[in-house]
């Protein structure tokens, strides 16, 4: 019998545990039916979550010892620690990452199976058409995040994909080698490459709560995102201060002939404060650039853990 470790962050989530629990059990429960043999495996992380959310993970461990184990944090440190702490805990031959709302199909587990097992892929991500209830602001900042982080990567990212994928021991084994503290899981799926192919699915409500992802958050992540799978930022800085430079050039250019031609000049101060502060906010730009990039390198000189575990079971 293989193992399918199924890891799944959880921040404030008392209401969909159990839901997400035995929705997945019973599409195991189908696939075994079928003839194939998998064991799951879930490592619930609960990244310091304030209500209910360890009490229940620890109520279902003890009714499901060999099967379900958790890890739990001494804070929040968010979704991406989260993932990583996961990944690290996970010993399955297949390793899933999910979702605890349920707005990643459990349903999709076979056919993920099917495509890793018979088909040779390595890895078989999601991608999720619009959610349902999402603002039409999110929608097109998502859309365009997406246009631009694959205009400026290296790597190929997939609109719209959703971390919810299934892959191998040997790429997930890729994955936690890579030791960087600022992580954009996405990126690093398709940074370490390999055979992919990807399912897309109907959006699905939550099923039970809310989401802790605001508007902000998202703008953070996205940011987030660029910094770390791209330099095109910085070389843009470049480009802004090459150009504001020939501007300059051109203008002390005209203002010397204009002198010797015409003679005299007529007094500017407005233009001339206006050009000023117009060339101190595309520096202090180029410098908020530069400043994003130097915080990601001081945070990873550091070399702190990406998350602590309190405990885990």
């Amino acid at each position: 019998m293989r193992t399918i470790s199924l890891i799944v962050p959880c921040y404030n989530e008392e209401e969909s545990i159990m839901l997400f629990y035995d929705a997945v059990t019973k599409v195991f429960t189908g696939i075994n039916h079928a003839g194939e043999r998998y064991q799951p495996q879930y490592q619930f992380v609960n990244d310091g979550s304030s209500d209910k959310t360890l009490e229940i993970l620890k109520q279902l461990q003890e009714q499901h010892p060999e099967t379900v184990h958790y890890i739990s944090f001494s804070r929040n440190f968010g979704k991406e620690s989260a993932l990583a702490a996961g990944l690290d805990a996970a010993t399955g031959d297949l390793v899933a990452v999910m979702d605890v709302d349920l707005q990643d199909l459990p349903e999709l587990l076979p056919e993920m199976i099917r495509l890793i097992e018979e088909e040779d892929y390595d890895c078989v991500g999601t991608i999720q058409k619009a959610r349902r209830g999402q603002s039409q602001i999110r929608a097109f900042l998502s859309s365009r995040f997406y246009k631009v982080i694959d205009t400026m990567s290296q790597v190929k990212i997939e609109p719209n994909a959703r971390d919810y994928r299934l892959m191998t021991r040997q790429m997930v084994d890729s994955i936690t080698a890579l030791p960087e503290y600022n992580r954009f899981s996405k990126g690093i799926f398709a940074w370490v490459g390999y055979k992919t192919k990807y399912l897309t699915y109907e959006s699905q409500p939550r099923a039970a709560g809310t989401t802790h992802w605001s508007l902000s958050m998202l703008f953070n992540y996205a940011i987030d995102g660029i910094i770390d799978f791209s330099d095109a930022p910085l070389r843009l800085a470049t480009w802004v201060g090459g150009f504001s430079f020939f501007l300059s050039i051109c203008g002390l250019i005209f203002v010397v002939l204009r002198a010797l031609i015409i003679g005299g000049s007529v007094a500017g101060w407005p233009s001339l404060v206006s050009i000023i502060l117009m060339l101190g906010g595309l520096q202090l730009f180029c410098l908020g650039i530069l400043g994003e990039y130097i915080g990601k390198i001081y945070l990873e000189t550091k070399q702190r853990p990406k998350y602590i575990v309190k405990e885990k079971k």
